[in-house]
């Protein structure tokens, strides 16, 4: 016997019509490349979505075609991101800080036809068009006083953006998709080989976005105002995209300026109370909060992801009064698998407890479940100290990749690459990448709790650890670190520092001061870099 309920797709556009009948007015602000601000709201972004939608029709896009995007967070972008997916079409966000090679393999692999680009961005996609087969129209995201010239190959057309938004007429409503259309196309950072594709439909990012709103998540309210510091290419900007409009509450987009001093004048004009980003945005934001005296006015919530928040980092910025959450995901979940929410357990904690507590990835969201294995793939035990290989599988958790052989199948545990442990009230706290581990002397050794450590002491303002090769033990930890401005600590200083925080075994036998630490297209430090560069060293 079957229920007697209404059945109704669940649709990507389904939010913005929401978002627009209940939330008109709520504001969604941008800052463009001048420092100007833009602002409309949930209405207009409805009106002008089916506006861009006839757009593309007239520019040929069916349903299932891929439309890349090269862009920074902005409210043009945020049209594209319901446009494309609500006319039925994929919308594939594409790293604009990927080197040359990376952006030309993503679009000729999503076999885009159209991209959307920023004015800045108009130079990247002029290199790469003549490699890409499928590519007939670039459409820059500027009026017709700002466009820029391109040289591009034959058969590919230069278009504005603002100039075909006002010739077009929106179309009369979304097309009623089935809930598993295709909606857009995130391709990994590509750090151990070739970008790869992760497709995802419109049930997942609904139920994504439905859950990332749990009360013990997100929890984003009608009045929050929420500074989407991710970039809108990077996992669909974790969803907030989404998450807000259906919340009602509003968006703050930062554009293509994220220094501190542009992203702390956002926030304090613009009175988010809610931000999110990697951590390399708040260690900088902190260290600039510490140089120029100046404050946070309204800011209460960072969410904070892609890496793990040093414990350091979460104290400074609870002592500001913004209480900093955890999560965990990756572009194969979504990304949502984690917050670090409490339970009543956690009221009990106090001091360290409750400090190594916080600094975790936090517990389970329901939709997904994950595991940690043994070698073997037996479950590890709960204990806080038995580490394993995670995975993990659920509604908007990846099957396979796009265009690739390999597929796990629908239930079955997804591997993530990473290593973890959890505890006896389901807090997982991520020990390393799986690449990133050092082993030396047959004990495993994680770099990021080496890392957390470093970055405590007062003199430090980021650290990176990896492992070495040793002609005794294998491998041995070396310790690469940035220090604030204006200091310089001593090697040994910052060893002895370590020392009664870790095991012996585990204090990295040379540290290494120096100016700067390389990060990936996504703000991750590139480990795989420093690997490089540190080959040889003893």
């Amino acid at each position: 016997m079957l229920g007697l309920m209404q059945r109704h797709e669940l649709l990507i556009s389904a939010i913005l019509e929401h978002a627009a009948r209940h939330h008109g007015d709520t504001e969604i602000v941008t800052r463009r490349a001048d420092g100007s601000s833009v602002r409309t709201n949930y209405i207009a972004l409805a009106v002008r979505a089916r506006k861009l939608a006839s757009v593309l029709r007239r520019l040929g896009v069916n349903i299932g075609d891929r439309v890349g995007t090269l862009a920074m967070n902005s409210d043009r972008h945020l049209e594209l991101y319901y446009a494309i997916s609500g006319s039925g079409a994929v919308c594939n966000t594409i790293n604009p800080r990927l080197s040359h090679d990376d952006i030309a393999y993503i679009a000729d692999h999503a076999q885009d036809g159209l991209i959307f680009c920023d004015p800045a961005f108009v130079p990247i996609v002029a290199a790469i068009a003549p490699r890409l087969e499928a590519l007939r129209a670039v459409v820059v995201l500027s009026d017709a006083a700002a466009m820029p010239k391109a040289d591009l190959p034959p058969g590919v057309a230069l278009h504005c953006y603002e100039t075909l938004m006002d010739a077009a007429a929106a179309i009369d409503a979304w097309p009623r998709l089935d809930e598993n259309t295709a909606s857009a196309l995130c391709y990994t950072s590509g750090t151990t080989g070739r970008p790869k594709g992760v497709l995802y439909s419109h049930r997942s990012s609904v139920l994504s976005a439905m859950a990332s709103n749990f009360a013990d998540v997100l929890a984003l309210r009608a009045t929050d105002r929420v500074a989407v510091v991710v970039p809108m290419f990077h996992v669909n900007a974790w969803g907030l995209p989404y998450i807000a409009p259906m919340a009602g509450a509003a968006l703050l987009m930062p554009g293509p300026k994220l220094d501190p001093a542009s992203l702390l004048s956002l926030l304090n004009e613009e009175r988010a109370t809610i931000a999110v980003g990697v951590p390399t945005i708040w260690l900088n934001l902190i260290n600039h909060l510490r140089d120029s005296g100046q404050k946070m006015e309204t800011l209460k919530r960072i969410i904070v992801g892609g890496a793990a928040m040093p414990r350091a980092l979460i104290e400074a910025y609870n002592q500001l009064g913004v209480w900093v959450n955890h999560a965990w995901g990756m572009t194969e979940s979504s990304p949502v698998v984690t917050l670090n929410a409490p339970k009543v357990s956690c009221l009990k904690l106090e001091g360290e407890a409750q400090l190594n507590r916080r600094a975790s990835q936090g517990r389970v969201v329901f939709g997904v479940d994950l595991c940690v294995q043994d070698d073997t793939g037996c479950e590890v035990p709960w204990d806080g100290h038995s580490p394993g290989n995670m995975m993990f599988r659920g509604h908007w958790i990846a099957s396979g990749y796009y265009r690739t052989p390999q597929d796990i199948g629908d239930g079955n545990w997804f591997p993530t690459g990473d290593v973890g442990v959890f505890d006896a009230d389901g807090f997982i706290t991520l020990t390393d990448r799986t690449k990133d581990l050092i082993k030396s002397g047959g004990e495993w050794i994680s770099s990021i709790a080496i890392e957390n450590i470093a970055v405590a002491h007062p003199e430090v303002a980021e650290a990176a650890a990896i492992a070495v090769p040793h002609e005794k033990w294998g491998e041995r930890p070396l310790l690469i670190v940035v220090p604030l401005q204006g200091c310089m600590p001593a090697p040994e200083n910052l060893r002895e520092f370590c020392r009664g925080k870790m095991p012996d075994w585990s204090i990295p036998d040379r540290v290494i001061v120096v100016d700067s630490i390389p990060h990936g297209a996504t703000g991750k430090i590139l480990k795989s870099e420093l690997r490089r560069i540190y080959a040889s060293a003893r």
